[in-house]
């Protein structure tokens, strides 16, 4: 599809792709000890949490890698700085006083417009270290915390200790052991009982260093009977050796609170992207999450809602792009533990070039779960005849009066439709791109504005030539 492409799109690749000759003070190289330890020395950490990076440590070399899915066997962890630090030290609390280069480069990201126009705060990372961070007055006065990860293990430690790494365990796989041993910096969230955020809290993670490994932790607490919405970006420049983005996410949702998180993630094809996103949720309360995942060379990504409360609900929205040299393999998992829970699971995947996209899902019932509820809904779009597609199902019921619905279709574009589009005076590659976006347009509508908009211009940039 050969989409119209105006100068903005160009400046948005273009700062999304090209990396930046900002001033390091220091890169940590390699993978051993001595690493964890110059860590834990720079964030200026508590004994007790270098003690949790040294046991991850010893976790990690005792697994293997995961056998199934993408091969990922080409990563060397001995290759990748996993602590790159721009030469500004200190994060600050007002833009005005970011170091330059990098202020220019959130600006040129559309950071800024966004947290003018409707954010409630806004953090930003570059490489291994915040560099900005910021909420507005009017929500820490209710009590709401919203600050670099890094910096809550020291102001919020029993916070900290309470949740960290307790839904998403080192154990859990070898890169869980790796996120473990080597996280920095990331989101902290809490929001007490009963406040409603209604503003969305947005943070965006930049990688730009060569054989970059960029490991932030999200840590988000939504106590009984609040609210919040936050979203997070992340981007990563090209480069022709591999780098590694493994992320970990926690979310805890209290009674009758509502929880929705967003992410835009677009790292370069040199990337290995391999997160771990986790949630639990409570007594009638609600976990909400969109998802957009393209341009990585290979994600695999598969976030899971735990259902714990009665009348707890998950949705979970996703779309996932695999174009020229990338591999797409993203599903959900949820596990119905309450009675009466709910789940909706709806996936949008576009594959071109003769690449792949899988959906890998997991849908657990436990037997104390009566009467839940699931709807899964998995569509495929190819865009020629050598893409492909697949979608990998695995259902596990244990109580009989479950009810399970799982639909799934692949298919290349209509030519009824296109040639319907085209008889009302589009050409061929616009019609092209009013059925890709109306294909996404599920999930791109209940991202706010200006990530919709932005999400629809990144599709529409890799869908170029697909049409002929």
């Amino acid at each position: 599809m050969t989409t119209t492409t105006t100068q903005q799109d160009l400046d948005l690749r273009e700062a999304l792709d090209s990396s930046d000759d900002f001033v390091y003070s220091h890169q940590i190289k390699g993978l051993d000890e001595s690493t964890v330890r110059k860590i834990s020395e720079e964030l200026d950490e508590p004994e007790w949490m270098l003690e949790k990076r040294l046991e991850s440590l010893k976790l990690f070399y005792k697994m293997a890698l995961p056998t199934r899915g993408p091969d990922i066997s080409s990563l060397d962890f001995n290759e990748l700085v996993y602590y790159a630090s721009p030469e500004q030290r200190e994060a600050q609390n007002d833009r005005d006083l970011v170091d330059p280069a990098i202020k220019a480069k959130f600006d040129r990201l559309g950071i800024p417009e966004a947290e003018k126009r409707y954010l409630a705060g806004a953090g930003g990372q570059m490489d291994s270290e915040v560099v900005y961070h910021s909420i507005k007055k009017k929500r820490a006065e209710k009590g709401v915390i919203f600050e670099d990860m890094s910096e809550a293990v020291k102001t919020h430690p029993e916070l900290v200790k309470k949740y960290f790494m307790k839904l998403i365990p080192a154990n859990d796989h070898k890169f869980m052991a790796l996120h473990g041993a080597v996280w920095s910096w990331g989101t902290f969230i809490y929001v007490p009982p009963g406040v409603i955020v209604d503003e969305p809290l947005q943070a965006y993670f930049r990688m730009n260093s060569v054989s970059g490994g960029q490991f932030e932790h999200t840590l988000i607490i939504v106590d009984d009977d609040a609210r919040c919405d936050y979203i997070e970006g992340c981007s990563a420049p090209k480069f022709d050796k591999l780098s590694l983005h493994a992320w970990g996410v926690e979310v805890y949702v209290g009674k009758r609170a509502h929880m929705r998180y967003s992410s835009v993630e677009n790292r370069s094809i040199n990337t290995y992207n391999l997160n771990t996103k986790r949630g639990i949720v409570e007594e009638d309360g609600f976990l909400e999450r969109v998802n957009g995942n393209l341009w990585s060379g290979v994600t695999m990504l598969y976030p899971c809602s735990i259902l714990k409360g009665d009348r707890s609900r998950s949705d979970q929205l996703w779309v996932a792009v695999a174009a020229a040299g990338q591999v797409q393999d993203t599903g959900s998992k949820v596990i119905h533990i309450g009675k009466h829970t709910s789940s909706t699971i709806v996936s949008k995947s576009i594959s071109k070039d003769g690449w792949i996209a899988t959906y890998r899902g997991i849908v657990e019932v436990k037997k104390s779960a009566e009467y839940a509820v699931n709807a899964t809904e998995c569509d495929a779009l190819l865009m020629d005849d050598q893409s492909i597609s697949t979608t990998i199902p695995y259902i596990e019921v244990y109580n009989g009066t479950t009810t399970i619905a799982h639909e799934a279709s692949a298919g290349k574009v209509d030519d009824e439709m296109l040639f319907y589009l085209m008889s009302r005076g589009l050409n061929e590659e616009k019609a092209m791109a009013m059925i890709v976006n109306w294909f996404i347009s599920p999930i791109v509508r209940k991202l706010p504005l200006e990530y919709a908009g932005e999400l629809n211009r990144l599709i529409e940039m890799e869908m170029e030539g697909s049409v002929g």
